[in-house]
Parts: structure tokens; C-alpha cells; sequence
């Protein structure tokens, strides 16, 4: 069973949003790997730097777009390290989840109520609890709505539940279900919200 430990779980990325190579009935459980749109990440390998006239000397290598200092204020959005045995671990309990998210996005039930009490009633997980100052009191797993999105003038709460939960110390599933699509994978925490994926922009 997955254990607590102080790190805060705060919002997913993305959600909302329809994902690419996240499909209504695929899940992931693997840890993400880099595409273009990733810090870090470069169609033309993680050693490009740019040239040509007019290139920025504060380009850092490897930034597709040539924002200066695109992956230092985007550092906080990339996963920690996990030690073999905890990616196993947390592999394994995406892959226990990815079933129960499968039948709630089949059923149309991806809202708060269903998808806690999937989690809590046919997974087990204890939900975490903290005390006012933000210490972990016991539990591994966080279940809330989506993040509020800028839409048509105003903000909006998309349907649909994102999830969040502490595997080891260096091991989290980071997962939701929402209409178009459902997901659940492996991956180290987060540098500031934990098992949650950090939202973009900071």
C-alpha cells in the first residue's frame, strides 16, 4: 500500500483539455517521456543549441521555441528522479488504477463523488489528510475537481476529476478521467505540489 510523506499535492496539467496520444479507453503507465512541447525537449536531440543571425545568447539548448530560460522557469514542472524499485511500484499501482478509470469514463461517471469512492472502495486507498499547517496526518491519494479554465470571457470548471497519489517517497501515479479521455502514469513527484501535476505557467 502506498505511504504518506509531507510533500503538497496541488493540480493537474491540462485539464480540460483533450490530450494527445491520451485517448477515450488508453491509459499510460509509463513514466512520460519528452516530446517538442516538453522543457527540455528538442526535435532535433537534447544536445541542439540555436545558430544562425540573430540567435539570443541567452537561449539555453535544447528549447524548441528559443524562450531564455525556458527550462530554469519550467524546472518546477519536471518530475524527480525514482530509484528502479519505486518506478516498478508505482507502475504497478497505475496499472491497478487504469481499469477502474476505464469503467468510470465507459459509464460517464468521471465526476468528484464517483471517481473517490472508486478509488477508496475498490483500490483501498485512504484519502491523505493534513493539519492546518500542511503536515501530512496519513493517507496517499487526493481526488479533486478540474482547475478552473479562462473561457468565453469568463472561468469555467471543466467536467471531470484529476488524481493525485503517493506511492513511495520518489514515486507517484498521476492520473484523471474527464469526457474526452482518461489517463494514469508513473513518475517521480513534483518539485512543488507532489503527486500532482503542476499546472503550466507559474
Amino acid at each position: 500500500m502506498a505511504t504518506a510523506t509531507a510533500a503538497t499535492m496541488a493540480s493537474l496539467t491540462g485539464c480540460g483539455e483533450q490530450r494527445h496520444g491520451a485517448t477515450a479507453g488508453s491509459a499510460t503507465t509509463s513514466p512520460p517521456t519528452a516530446s517538442p512541447s516538453s522543457p527540455g525537449a528538442s526535435p532535433s536531440g537534447p544536445d541542439a543549441s540555436p545558430s544562425g543571425p540573430g540567435a539570443s545568447p541567452y537561449v539555453e539548448p535544447g528549447v524548441v521555441d528559443g524562450a531564455p530560460h525556458n527550462g530554469e522557469n519550467n524546472a518546477y514542472r519536471r518530475p524527480g528522479d525514482m530509484s528502479p524499485a519505486s518506478e516498478e511500484a508505482a507502475q504497478a499501482e497505475a496499472a491497478r488504477m487504469q481499469p477502474v478509470l476505464k469503467r468510470l469514463h465507459s459509464k460517464g461517471k468521471w465526476d468528484l463523488e464517483s471517481v473517490r469512492a472508486a478509488l477508496t472502495g475498490e483500490l483501498h486507498y485512504k484519502i491523505l489528510k493534513s493539519d492546518s499547517k500542511g503536515k501530512i496526518l496519513g493517507g496517499e491519494l487526493i481526488v479533486q475537481n478540474m482547475r478552473s479554465r479562462y473561457k468565453n470571457g469568463e472561468y469555467v470548471v471543466p467536467e471531470g476529476t484529476m488524481i493525485g497519489l503517493r506511492v513511495r517517497v520518489d514515486a507517484c501515479v498521476t492520473a484523471f478521467v474527464q469526457p474526452t479521455n482518461y489517463e494514469a502514469k508513473a513518475n517521480g513527484p513534483f518539485m512543488e505540489t507532489g503527486c500532482m501535476e503542476p499546472p503550466v505557467g507559474h
